[in-house]
């Protein structure tokens, strides 16, 4: 097994980990602070399959802000834990609907593999000087370069609105 294998499965370990503490921790403080270790986690497996971009906006983005928000609002708000948890079993039926989805999405492509159906033959190896975020950009500022321009005006319009 080489390392980009063994540096996957360690990753991938601990963002389930703290994936799945994000639902059983019992203070929302705890469990916004897995989900920022869920996100860097995820953001490291990002970079391992040569998403720098959205590994850097992941962090950006929802680590910098999102996350921040979330661990203020919830420090902030003085949350009745007990009363949120009488209600929890009245969604029960939802979550064990959604987990027997997803790991039945999980043992569909395991199985496949098994079959010998892999999707990742018909891929063309990248040079390695390429860069992802190169291309995204230029992609950006070529074709969708008004569409781009549209939405960095709106974002403007919003924030004025806000202030």
């Amino acid at each position: 097994m080489d390392i980009q294998s063994a540096l996957f499965y360690v990753f991938s370990a601990v963002l389930l980990f703290a994936a799945f503490r994000v639902i059983t921790a019992r203070a929302p403080v705890y469990a916004v602070l897995y989900l920022v270790l869920a996100f860097f986690n995820a953001a490291c497996v990002w970079m391992l399959l040569r998403a720098e971009f959205l590994a850097i906006s992941l962090v950006l983005v929802y680590v910098g802000a999102v996350m921040v928000l979330f661990l203020f609002v919830v420090m902030m708000l003085d949350i009745n834990v007990e009363e949120l948890r009488r209600g929890f079993t009245r969604f029960a039926w939802l979550g064990w609907i959604t987990a027997f989805v997803v790991i039945a999405q999980i043992v569909g492509v395991v199985w496949f593999k098994g079959l010998g159906v892999d999707a990742t033959k018909g891929m063309a190896p990248l040079p390695a000087d390429y860069s992802n975020t190169k291309a995204l950009g230029a992609v950006l500022y070529t074709e969708y370069v008004y569409v781009f321009e549209l939405a960095a005006v709106l974002l403007l319009v919003a924030i004025v609105a806000s202030i």
